[in-house]
């Protein structure tokens, strides 16, 4: 279960869509979940990993090191 709150302007576009559509708002809700959650752990899992990496809390390896690791030396 999830409850979220919109700004009212989005919950009544939402309420409008549903009504002309003869959808629910949650169908439509899980729809743009559905549609984004790819692009927002994209988004927010490699702005995590970059404050982790400055803080000093995630390791990084040089790209020598991995293509050597591949036998893609040049």
């Amino acid at each position: 279960m999830l409850a979220i709150r919109l700004p009212k302007d989005i919950e009544n576009r939402l309420e409008r869509l549903a009504k002309r559509t003869g959808r629910t708002k949650t169908y439509y809700a899980r729809e743009a979940i559905l549609e984004h959650i790819d692009e927002l752990e994209e988004i927010y899992l490699a702005d995590k990993t970059y404050e982790d990496v400055r803080a000093g809390r995630e390791k990084t390896i040089p790209l020598a090191e991995v293509m050597k690791e591949f036998g893609l030396e040049s």
